[in-house]
């Protein structure tokens, strides 16, 4: 089973399109999934297939996408005729015909992949990371029906990439009609899914088909699940053979804006849709499914593998911000952020100003720091003729709206800001949650219902237009799609108020649950070196040497799960003790670095009445696994672990050593766990090796 499982082998699973059906239909295939279209008497998708599980995904034939242009709503191709749509037979298709109102394929065009956007690499980036994710590509060309739209040329896109079940679907426009066209909305996939349940009576929450759907659209959410705007699985209308009295079994997924976008497209101009992922699942395993969601991410977005050691500082005097890159310099991070609270304006565009950043820059990057700041965008208000009109108010109570003429500027300022400064790093906070703004004043948007659209398309391509210089982004929301590297790892903002001891075990549990789905580098953590959000002395870590004992179990639950925290203060250490305490964990780290950046397995959740353990896994280093137990409670351990070793690759015997300790074999039993006894002394942790 090993040899064949796509998580744990490399460089099998080549995506590949070929013809079957007398040249009839166009079979797209990895190995892991396929996807095959008819082209005549029009284009339609005919078979979706998880040859993982061999099941098929589909029941019926849908269209390609559907669009409403000019007042009108058109299907984009499609087949009709389809008797039964519980189930498809191949039999039906030679019987169904095309749908003379809807748009006519054309044609196709057949390559790899392509960047979606410029990746600029920095010293923190995977040089072995492909980009684009390689694999094929197939567009499908159609034409409008009739002379009312004659110009008009829509291509649907889909990419599958080489090694993972996923595929990737959007739509572009071209107006070659001489006239400029509005685009009211779109759905850029449209698939009759198999139902996940069939309840008779109408369930009070359903439970979706096991596949992960997200887009780029995404917004206002540290998780994938809040922030998804796109995906919709609702009834579908043709299924009148379903098991639900009241035709509700959500069985249609729709990928779609929640409004507009309500742009015109000018004559000799484009438009491009987001663009969908689906990942298709080959178990209900929670483990499996998270594996499966973080090599997606890895993939389509290589940059969130960077995952520097960052500093936070509170401070814009220039002597307090150099002696903490001397001491990140000294201890072995790698990044400092001037904070939220540092004073820190990157609107500025006073030169003498500017130029007083570069001086620190230039220190910094002296040092082999890499130096950045911060920025708030969101939840604050600019002006009554900048900020978000909309009866309910923003997202954040205030906002202001970005394609106003502060909005507009803001970004310009911004950038401006860094290029000038010689900042390689961005943390922008709040970001653009999806406001909706029924402002008709503002430059760059014309009303409500386009103005998600073009503010999701401001911030955007600033996202893509940082990541193509290597600016490292930090951003507490979900772009990284757009570029962004990452984001909280998911915590709440009062807890760093609680008393320290309090702090560490919640903050291994943040850690642990915010890890199903995103990678260790994925998500930053929290250390309050001063105050924050209040708790006084008994929260903060300073005086760092009077702390040192919490100060180290937060270095230990961030570094031996290889998560970057914000280490928010003035300075890393005030003695030699502590000083040496924090180069000890960072050079930890380092060796180690990356098993740790590597995927977590989760064998035992922090309580804070047991040992907890975590287990990073990766079949492709020589260090195969590293297992991290931690002990919270006052007395030692004895304890005797099983650790699932299945996803390290490696079968028949592991060799496990504790530290920098003597090595010890042990046999794998039939699921690939082996027996750990663990000695461990209270309030401490320890980590064993596994090659």
């Amino acid at each position: 089973m090993l040899s064949n499982d796509w998580l744990i082998t490399t460089g099998q699973f080549k995506a590949e399109v070929s013809f079957c059906q007398n040249d009839a239909e166009i079979v797209m295939t990895n190995g892991l999934i396929k996807r095959a279209w008819r082209i005549s008497p029009n284009a339609a998708t005919v078979a979706f297939e998880n040859l993982m599980t061999a099941e098929t995904l589909i029941r019926g034939v849908k269209p390609e996408a559907m669009i409403e242009m000019n007042g009108q709503v058109f299907e984009v191709g499609g087949l009709k005729g389809q008797p039964d749509y519980a189930y498809l037979r191949k039999e039906w298709l030679d019987e169904m015909k095309s749908d003379a109102s809807a748009f006519q394929f054309q044609g196709y065009e057949l390559g790899a992949t392509e960047e979606r956007f410029a990746w600029g690499r920095n010293r923190f980036s995977d040089k072995q990371a492909a980009w684009p994710p390689p694999g094929v590509s197939l567009q499908l060309h159609f034409a409008p029906p009739g002379d009312s739209l004659a110009g008009i040329r829509l291509t649907v896109h889909y990419e599958m990439y080489d090694g993972i079940p996923l595929i990737s679907k959007w739509l572009t426009i071209a107006n070659n009609s001489g006239n400029r066209v509005k685009l009211k909305t779109f759905k850029s996939e449209i698939l009759a899914i198999v139902e996940w349940e069939s309840p008779v009576e109408t369930p009070e929450r359903w439970e979706y088909p096991n596949l992960h759907v997200e887009s780029d659209y995404a917004f206002q959410g540290m998780t994938s699940k809040k922030s998804n705007r796109t995906t919709n699985w609702v009834a579908d209308p043709d299924y009148t053979t379903q098991i639900n009295y009241e035709y509700l079994t959500p069985a249609l997924l729709e990928s779609r804006p929640p409004i507009g976008p309500d742009v015109w497209i000018g004559a000799g101009e484009s438009f491009e849709t987001f663009r969908t992922y689906e990942l298709i699942h080959d178990s209900t395993d929670r483990e499996r499914m998270g594996l499966a969601q973080r090599r997606m991410y890895r993939t389509l977005s290589p940059w969130v593998t960077e995952n520097p050691i960052i500093m936070h500082v509170l401070s814009m005097e220039p002597d307090v911000i150099k002696e903490a890159i001397d001491q990140c310099a000294e201890v072995g991070f790698e990044m400092l952020i001037l904070s939220f609270g540092s004073g820190l304006n990157m609107e500025e565009e006073d030169p003498d100003y500017i130029a007083k950043i570069k001086q620190l820059s230039d220190y910094a990057h002296g040092k082999g720091i890499e130096i950045g700041g911060y920025s708030l965008l969101a939840s604050r208000s600019v002006s009554p003729e900048d900020d978000i009109v909309n009866p309910q108010g923003a997202y954040y109570i205030h906002s202001p709206c970005l394609e106003s003429h502060w909005g507009q500027q803001y970004f310009q300022k911004v950038k401006s800001f860094l290029k000038q400064s010689g900042m390689g790093v961005f943390e922008h906070d709040g970001s653009y949650p999806g406001d909706i703004c029924e402002s008709n004043d503002h430059p760059g948007h014309h009303g409500k219902e386009d103005s998600q659209w073009l503010q999701w398309r401001r911030i955007t391509d600033f996202y893509k237009w940082c990541r193509s210089q290597g600016i490292y982004l930090n951003v507490p929301d979900w772009y990284f799609l757009s570029g962004s590297n990452k984001t909280g790892m998911g915590y709440r903002e009062v807890n760093w108020s609680l008393p320290r001891e309090r702090q560490i075990v919640i903050g291994r549990q943040n850690i642990y649950d915010g890890t199903w789905e995103k990678t260790p580098s994925m998500g930053w953590m929290f250390v309050p070196l001063t105050e924050y959000h209040g708790g006084g002395a008994d929260a903060t870590m300073e005086p760092l040497s009077e702390h040192l004992p919490d100060y180290e179990a937060h270095l230990i639950n961030n570094f031996s799960a290889g998560v970057q925290a914000i280490y928010r203060g003035f300075r890393l250490f005030d003695s030699e003790a502590t000083k040496q305490a924090v180069k000890s964990k960072v050079q930890f780290f380092q060796k180690y670095r990356a098993i740790l950046e590597s995927d977590i397995i989760h064998v035992r959740r922090p309580s804070g009445r047991d040992i907890d353990c975590i287990l990073h896994v990766n079949h492709e280093l020589p260090d195969k696994g590293l297992a991290v137990v931690y002990n919270p409670l006052d007395h030692a351990v004895s304890q005797t672990l099983k650790l699932p070793l299945y996803y390290t690759g490696l079968t028949g015997t592991a060799t496990v050593q504790e530290q920098e300790g003597p090595s010890e074999a042990y046999a794998l039993d039939r699921s690939c766990h082996i027996e750990l006894h663990v000695e461990i002394a209270p309030r401490s942790a320890t980590w064993f090796l596994i090659h």
